[in-house]
């Protein structure tokens, strides 16, 4: 018989030392958000999150992964993921979506999102659109794990939600989200689509990362040369959001959502329960 890797189950006290990085994720990536106005390069975003870190105590847990050299993710127009702060002015009118971590008493948050840089007025319709369908379909995964019975529910439930409700645009296959808890990426993959494959049960203790991506076009990627921008093969924009959340006796907890995840979760008839000591 073949076991797949253990997936890590979370007691009440570990998830709130989750909650405690969530929340430093969180003001990380409102930083970032401050900084990307027009004129002001990727570089400068990622030094005003990196100051978070450093401010709060905490660690990236972006920054020295796997080489990577930065503490968030930035992604601008046709960069779907994994894009590397540098010497690019943002314009407004740029689609960014920001992805970010940080790391608490040995826990990690991750999370993810999109902005128009300029406000929404300086964007299009389209990309407003587009970045508002790639968070609807987070949400709509968030209450399947809140819901659902397994982790391939998720991935059914956005794939059910684009399919229906946002039909031209393209869903992302190639990168998942994952568990979450004493590493970044840990058991289970968490997909964004239909697999036929049922995957594991959703048990108490489950911390998960969801976070789908979604482009105005094909759903085709290519990876640059640099070995981790991925941008859309035929250059549509893309949009990716992500939150980290915990499945406990009491229910579910966006652990990097400011509320919990209440405002999120309330089209859907769901209350988020913060697990004790969180």
């Amino acid at each position: 018989m073949i076991f797949g890797p253990r997936i890590e189950l979370k007691t009440p006290d570990q998830i709130a030392a989750m909650r405690r990085a969530g929340l430093v994720t969180h003001a990380v990536l409102e930083a970032a958000r401050a900084a990307a106005v027009p004129g002001a390069t990727t570089a400068e975003v990622d030094a005003a999150a990196e100051a978070v870190i450093v401010e709060s105590g905490a660690k990236s847990n972006f920054k020295g992964y796997q080489g990577f050299p930065a503490v968030v993710c930035i992604s601008v127009n046709e960069e779907i993921v994994h894009g590397i702060p540098g010497d690019r002015v943002l314009k407004s009118g740029d689609l960014v979506s920001i992805d970010g971590g940080a790391i608490v008493d040995g826990f990690h948050g991750d999370s993810a999102f999109t902005m128009v840089v300029g406000g929404e007025e300086a964007g299009s319709s389209a990309d407003l659109a587009l970045s508002r369908a790639a968070e609807e379909a987070m949400w709509v995964g968030i209450a399947a794990f809140a819901t659902g019975s397994k982790v391939s529910d998720i991935g059914d439930a956005i794939d059910d939600h684009c399919s229906e409700k946002a039909p031209d645009l393209g869903l992302v296959e190639e990168f998942t989200g994952h568990g979450i808890g004493t590493a970044m990426h840990m058991a289970p993959d968490v997909l964004n689509y239909r697999s036929g494959s049922h995957g594991p049960k959703i048990k108490p203790g489950m911390c998960l990362a969801i976070e789908p991506m979604l482009t105005a076009g094909s759903s085709e990627t290519v990876t640059l040369a640099d070995d981790w921008t991925v941008v859309t093969a035929d250059g549509s924009r893309a949009s990716h959001w992500e939150h980290s959340v915990a499945r406990h006796d009491g229910g579910v907890w966006v652990l990097t959502a400011e509320d919990g995840g209440v405002a999120g979760l309330a089209p859907f008839g769901i209350t988020p329960v913060p697990p004790r000591g969180a």
